[in-house]
């Protein structure tokens, strides 16, 4: 079995790059840099990709033996949405995006995976559907691929992984809820420590004073003070 590990940041077409394999994947497995799949050939690969990346029709990969496959889009089970005004499909585009549904956008018309309830919720809100068979290609997230240092377990605004639920390291869902816990308690214990400080100050500012200092008077003579 091959591995697929790197993406080339050229598209098909580009530099006469000529392809020797074809993967053929739907949107689900796209979204996926972890799994298993079949060229067209039927050859069997391993997908070990970056996290968060998303595969689009036209993607070139490198194989662990050199090879070159280009990835193709499979026609899938889709919902094609119009309306009858721009603002009625914002309306729709906007409660599409309030439940956080991957959305391809094109000249006057939405389309997302085939799902009865969303169905539903849109023929509610006026929208005129028609099921088809297409290659789905989502918008990606307003910030994929602008990493935020500050925010290393934010999602970057890319499309969620399905059936993702660790990173490459093996931590789980709630991992980076468990550092922001293990953050707030180091915070804490951080102000715990000033009143032991102060106590040390004040302890030192008696053993200072456990001596006796000459002190001058207005009239110039020292005095024993303790």
């Amino acid at each position: 079995m091959i591995e697929i590990r790197k993406k080339l940041k050229v598209k098909a077409g580009a530099y006469r790059i000529e392809a020797k394999g074809r993967l053929e994947l739907a949107f689900e497995q796209r979204s996926k840099s972890r799994s298993r799949a079949a060229l067209a050939s039927g050859e069997e690969v391993a997908l070990h990709l970056p996290r968060g990346e998303v595969l689009r029709g036209g993607d070139l990969l490198v194989a662990s033996d050199g090879r070159v496959i280009e990835v193709h889009a499979t026609p899938e089970r889709v919902l094609h949405i119009t309306c009858a005004s721009p603002s009625a499909l914002a309306k729709a585009a906007y409660h599409l995006g309030n439940r956080h549904v991957a959305v391809e956008i094109g000249e006057g018309w939405l389309r997302i995976a085939a799902d009865h309830v969303l169905e539903d919720m849109l023929r509610g809100l006026g929208a005129t559907l028609a099921a088809m068979e297409a290659a789905f290609e989502p918008e990606p997230g307003a910030y994929a691929g602008e990493g935020h240092a500050h925010d290393e377990h934010a999602h970057g605004g890319k499309i969620h992984e399905y059936g993702e639920h660790a990173d490459e390291d093996g931590h789980g869902a709630d991992c980076g809820h468990a550092r922001a816990h293990d953050h707030k308690h180091a915070h804490e214990h951080a102000h715990e420590k000033k009143p032991v400080h102060a106590a040390e100050n004040k302890a030192a500012h008696e053993h200072d004073h456990g001596h006796d200092h000459d002190v001058a008077n207005a009239d110039g003579k020292k005095h024993k003070h303790h």
